[in-house]
């Protein structure tokens, strides 16, 4: 099992036993150690097999918990969680991923009205019961009647994070196989849209058919939906994602690649282009409509070329104008990853990152970047320890020395600044202007009207300092919608003041949404993509904000971290004008 897996079934267990009213300090045990496995760079279910290795060596682990992750290793579950689901049906744990609702808010509606799913809530909440209950009113039931309705055009999505880790896993498994040429992820997994559904994977190769029953019989097979001659369809891992797996022969891989990948509208039109052409498009070739003649299909390059297009790249085909570009000649030349030069959102053991200012320069270093921005957090999140005055002001003095000192890269000092509710920076503007970098970012009050909204995004943009609005929708996918706000009046005031806007690349945010990228880049916006990383492998995400940006069709001249160290100074220390 994945610590991800662990981590999950701790996190939950928890959770029931909160809804159970269960003892506090044993609840918070199960959520610190799911905490730690999340976070811990080695696979957990590894140490475990190892004799010559101790659980109980990472700290946080004791010898109870060690004995709980043996069995979860060893069966996928343990007897406390076990126990209480038997308890709470397993429904329950729906009805956390419910905005509004918490555990004790749940064996509420547990002990009055009996709701165990999400079919309950929503009956309690339009019978106006919810209102009945203590702490409860009218503007709950309103919050939970539309978070039951996000919850439900989420359910079986999942984190394009997750979706590549899968996907990764798999390919590596087939690729060892005899007889295997070539394994390609299609779908929207490849277009790199934010979730996916399910996941296609395409393979060639004499031996391609064994893959069909490599995934039927794979351990984390939860159940075969499906097995033909050339595809097999199942629930994969405890998360219980579809997986299909076609097999093709070398003539058709293109041809399938290009119709599994591209939406379908975007393959409509390319189909009825095709037949003007006296052509037909499936995904086993393009062919003559007279004769049924093979006209391409072993690579996507020919059947897009034999319809007079240029190839597509994958991130664009949605329908969005990129076939009548490929057609006249003018698709973008979208941004690569090694185009990047920096990482300009990161956070240390200063708030509530978990290595330190060093520790994260040389991780970066190794990732072969010329320079970093490290930007902790401001004093309103308290929680997180942010800095005040008197410590942003040592920090910018403690990196300029540390320049000095010979770090394996440049480091510009930085401060991702709360923008508070009525639009000013938590932090003084002189000691502002002691930074290299200032990202101004909403961490509270999301439920604002749009106008209040917009009013407070407006007057940040005014601050001296801001040189980057941060995850500028403030949403989490799957978790939480962006708040409302009027996006074209901040973009043109941002693109009027040379702020830039932020691309997000942790996977649960991806903010900038691709649709909002160009919007911004119409108004004349430009942008940066950083990790947001709070440790040294939160790095290895710039690729999800790199495939953002490219679904928002950037070129590295949009992106303010492709410049070179020397450039990328040249910008931060006007007050104005960074947008060049």
């Amino acid at each position: 099992m994945e610590n991800k897996e662990i981590a999950r079934l701790l996190a939950e267990t928890a959770d029931l036993m909160e809804v159970a009213g269960e003892d506090s300090f044993r609840i918070r045990s199960y959520r610190n150690a799911a905490s730690v496995i999340a976070s811990h760079p080695e696979r957990i279910a590894d140490i475990i097999c190892n004799p010559d290795r101790k659980v109980t060596d990472i700290p946080g682990i004791g010898k109870g918990l060690a004995a709980i992750l043996a069995e979860i290793c060893q069966r996928g579950s343990f007897d406390r969680r076990d126990e209480m689901l038997l308890k709470y049906p397993a429904s329950a744990l729906e009805l956390l991923k419910i905005q509004g609702l918490g555990p004790k808010s749940i064996a509420l509606l547990y002990e009055h009205h009996g709701v165990k799913t999400v079919d309950d809530l929503e009956r309690i909440c339009r019978e106006g019961k919810l209102r009945e209950l203590p702490r409860m009113g009218a503007k709950l039931e309103e919050k939970v009647l539309r978070s039951i309705e996000a919850y439900r055009k989420s359910a079986g999505r999942f984190l394009l994070s997750f979706g590549s880790r899968i996907a990764d896993e798999l390919k590596g498994e087939f690729l060892q196989l005899p007889g295997i040429e070539r394994v390609e992820a299609a779908g929207s997994l490849r277009r790199g849209r934010e979730t996916i559904g399910d996941l296609d994977l395409l393979v060639t190769g004499p031996g391609a058919v064994e893959t069909l029953n490599h995934i039927v019989r794979h351990p984390k097979t939860q159940e075969v939906l499906g097995q033909g001659v050339n595809k097999a369809s199942v629930t994969f891992g405890l998360e219980r994602l579809q997986v299909d797996v076609r097999a093709l022969p070398h003539e058709s891989f293109g041809a399938a690649l290009q119709y599994f990948t591209g939406n379908k509208d975007h393959n409509v039109v390319l189909r009825t282009h095709a037949i003007k052409r006296g052509l037909t498009l499936n995904e086993y070739g393009l062919f003559t409509l007279e004769d049924n003649r093979r006209v391409a299909g072993e690579s996507e390059e020919d059947v897009y070329r034999q319809l007079g297009y240029e190839l597509i790249p994958p991130e664009l085909r949605e329908n969005s104008g990129e076939l009548e570009a490929a057609e006249s000649g003018a698709l973008p030349k979208l941004l690569d990853l090694n185009d990047l030069r920096g990482d300009l959102h990161m956070h240390t053991t200063a708030t509530d990152g978990r290595a330190t200012l060093r520790e994260m320069a040389q991780a970066a270093a190794a990732l072969g970047y010329e320079y970093i921005a490290v930007t902790d957090h401001s004093k309103a999140l308290a929680m997180a320890n942010g800095l005040d005055e008197t410590r942003v002001v040592e920090f910018a003095r403690e990196v300029r020395e540390l320049n000095r000192d010979g770090l394996p890269l440049r480091v510009f000092s930085g401060l991702e600044c709360d923008i508070l509710r009525d639009g000013s920076m938590d932090i003084a503007e002189d000691a502002l202007a002691e930074l290299d970098w200032v990202i101004g970012s909403v961490h509270s009050f999301f439920g604002l009207e749009p106008q209040e909204m917009t009013d407070r995004l407006l007057r940040a943009l005014d601050s001296p300092s801001i040189r980057v609005l941060g995850h500028a929708t403030g949403r989490m996918i799957l978790q939480r919608d962006s708040y409302a706000f009027d996006f074209e009046r901040v973009a043109a005031k941002a693109a009027e003041h040379g702020v830039a806007f932020e691309i997000n690349a942790s996977p649960e945010r991806l903010d900038l949404p691709s649709h909002l990228v160009r919007v911004a880049k119409r108004k004349g916006c430009k942008f940066t993509i950083s990790t947001d990383a709070h440790r040294p492998a939160h790095l290895q995400n710039m690729k999800y904000g790199v495939i953002t940006a490219r679904r928002g069709w950037l070129e590295a001249g949009d992106v303010l971290n492709t410049r070179t160290a020397v450039e990328f100074e040249s910008l931060v220390r006007p007050a104005r004008g960074l947008a060049v």
